[in-house]
């Protein structure tokens, strides 16, 4: 007699023809990373191009319609073409958790479904930063949240090549302390950035408010905070290669270090022409890297060892009788 027993759904995926391998889910999250880094400048091209009240209301584009019409211009094809790409970010995201609920790993589900559902999260802040006409800080914790949801896809993306042991220590405790230090610096930086840009001129909209702080006294915390971060980055760096950490870490670290020096370099250039459009997008691209080397070098300080899977015996196999003793 069959047995009745319910399959889970992961081994229900597993066994359709087309399966869901480590390396391809692998790119799907590799994916889900680079679009999350990638809606970050259709966010800024937004709004430097005055087109956040592009669509003036949420979730509508109208008050009729849901699409942007003709007489909205390229201001509403380019606020509902940045509304698209919520969509393209949601589909990636439900492949991320097929990808990860075949593979019946928990961390690789729950990482997927906190993506997944950041997402949507992330439409409705969208949304309330159009209903409060561009309020500079819900604009701000709108990039913040894309800063999270850049968090998550890492997170996935990394995890999917390992084990789900407990996590082994490559470094000394103090240089793990150190790391996280640094990461704590980095997302200060972003932070100061954040309310940089809400003190300066490009609020996406000519009628949006700023926050009334001073733009140089703003721009020169954010200016102290990004010295800080370089400074902790070299030192980590002399760190790594006085313990003879990996040589991952090592080149981790180096590769944090000139994606700030070319951020940095960005950022002067733009703060000394009077912030042109084309480095603004730029500086926000950068600020999404310098993030995800941050979240490198941290993780390239610690190993989660891989435990193979047994395979299954096939059917055939399975059937044959064992043979007596």
């Amino acid at each position: 007699m069959k047995s009745s027993k319910v399959r889970p759904a992961s081994a229900f995926l597993a066994s359709r023809p087309v399966r869901w391998c480590g390396s391809s889910l692998r790119g799907l999250a590799l994916a889900s990373l680079v679009a999350n880094i990638g809606i970050i400048v259709t966010g800024a091209a937004v709004r430097l191009t005055k087109s956040g009240l592009g669509c003036p209301t949420w979730p509508r584009c109208t008050d009729e319609s849901y699409t942007t019409t003709p007489e909205m211009g390229i201001n509403g094809v380019i606020e509902f073409g940045n509304r698209l790409l919520t969509f393209v970010l949601i589909a990636i995201a439900v492949a991320c958790f097929l990808g990860a609920l075949a593979r019946g790993r928990r961390s690789l589900i729950r990482l997927s479904v906190a993506v997944a559902l950041g997402i949507p999260g992330q439409g409705v802040i969208g949304g309330i930063t159009v209903l409060t006409n561009l309020n500079p800080w819900v604009v701000g914790l709108h990039f913040v949240l894309s800063i999270a949801l850049v968090t998550g896809a890492f997170a996935l993306w990394r995890r999917v090549g390992e084990g789900d042991g407990d996590p082994v220590p490559l470094v000394p405790a103090p240089l793990r302390q150190l790391a996280r230090v640094l990461a704590a610096v980095s997302f200060a930086v972003i932070a100061a950035g954040v309310v940089v840009t809400g003190s300066g001129p490009h609020s996406g909209d000519q009628g949006a408010k700023r926050n009334g702080l001073d733009p140089e006294q703003i721009s020169q915390v954010h200016a102290d905070l990004v010295f800080l971060l370089i400074g902790l980055t070299v030192a980590m760096w002399f760190a790594l290669r006085a313990v003879q950490a990996p040589a991952a870490a090592v080149r981790a670290v180096a590769v944090l270090f000139w994606v700030e020096m070319g951020q940095g370099l960005i950022g002067f250039v733009q703060y000394f022409t009077h912030l042109p459009v084309a480095l603004v997008a730029a500086h926000m691209l950068g600020s999404a890297l310098v993030w995800t080397a941050t979240l490198a070098v941290v993780w390239s300080l610690r190993a989660r060892p891989v435990t193979p899977v047994p395979a299954e015996p096939s059917p055939a196999t399975a059937s044959e009788p064992v043979p007596a003793a």
